[in-house]
């Protein structure tokens, strides 16, 4: 299982950072997805378990952090810069492969993130 929370409202330029923790099997690669209004849900980063690799897409590279506490099983988000185009539900998610073929294939609940002028 896995639990997000971090969301809220923040004007364009602010920041947030999103948090999942896990429980059950824990040394698996995890990531964040994220969904904006009406469109399809997109990969945002993720990174492996151990902690020591990375990897962000295009779209946040340079505005977005992701890190892992192993000890807590915790992952977070740290969404700098936030801009209108992140509103998005975020959804933490696991996958049983590599880092380099992450898929979701275990989901946590959304949080929401607004973004606003």
């Amino acid at each position: 299982q896995m639990q997000a929370s971090g969301g809220g409202s923040v004007q364009t330029g602010g920041f947030l950072r999103l948090s999942c923790v896990a429980s059950g099997r824990t040394n698996l690669a995890m990531g964040w997805y994220r969904q904006p209004p009406g469109q399809e849900r997109e990969f945002v980063a993720a990174i492996s378990w151990d902690p020591k690799d990375t990897y962000v897409g295009g779209a946040v590279r340079g505005r977005f952090v992701i890190s892992r506490d192993v000890a807590k099983s915790t992952i977070y988000l740290q969404m700098n810069d936030l801009q209108f185009e992140d509103t998005a539900v975020y959804y933490c998610a696991a996958s049983r492969g590599p880092l380099a073929r992450f898929v979701g294939d275990y989901w946590g609940q959304g949080t929401l993130v607004t973004v606003s002028s």
